[in-house]
């Protein structure tokens, strides 16, 4: 169902209604899952993918100034800021605390903790580099997921307490999430596509 002409602005945001064409994908096309998974590890697994796939499609079809744009002052969130964020989680979570690697901070500094957003700018080369980090975290933690067969495996975090895989999976789907629903608004604040 389309929306009509009266359900869109002078600059052809939509306004209200309900309509798939200002949604992300049609359902038919979602690359998403629709759940209906029987046991714990599935259930985690795909959860996370799909939270994942949802910070990529609320950032599809943007050019770099988009992505980079930021969403009301004083806040220095952007999507771009949100995937160079997400990957610095990843990295975190899954190299340092589950894998025990020696993996330094990417986007984050003593001198700017907040590089992640800060560092953010409307530079193709920036958004190319932003979207390689992220798909090399999210490879790694998919690849070590994939070999730990005991979710119940723990891993050390910087302050000495332990956190299992279990948890870690649940944490990021728990992290994605709220991170997703900034983005759907600074999706709907770019181009006034929302939902999904």
């Amino acid at each position: 169902m389309a929306d009509s002409a009266a359900d869109r602005s002078a600059d052809d945001k939509p306004t209200g209604g309900f309509a798939w064409s200002n949604m992300f994908v049609h359902p038919d096309d979602d690359p998403r899952s629709e759940g209906g998974f029987d046991d714990e590890r599935t259930v985690l697994v795909e959860y996370l993918r799909d939270q994942r796939l949802t910070l990529q499609l609320k950032c599809a079809d943007l050019d770099a100034e988009q992505l980079a744009r930021r969403a009301v002052p004083p806040s220095t969130m952007s999507l771009i800021g949100l995937v160079r964020h997400m990957a610095e989680v990843e990295r975190g979570w899954f190299r340092r605390t589950m894998a025990g690697e020696d993996a330094p901070r990417i986007y984050r500094t003593e001198a700017d903790p907040d590089e992640d957003f800060n560092g953010a700018v409307a530079d193709p080369d920036v958004i190319a580099e932003a979207w390689r980090t992220w798909r090399a975290e999210v490879e790694f933690a998919e690849r070590l997921v994939d070999a730990t067969p005991d979710l119940g495996t723990t891993g050390t975090m910087g302050d000495g307490e332990t956190i299992s895989l279990r948890e870690l999976l649940v944490h990021m789907i728990e992290e994605y999430a709220r991170h997703n629903g900034h983005a759907d608004l600074l999706r709907e604040l770019i181009d006034g596509r929302v939902g999904q």
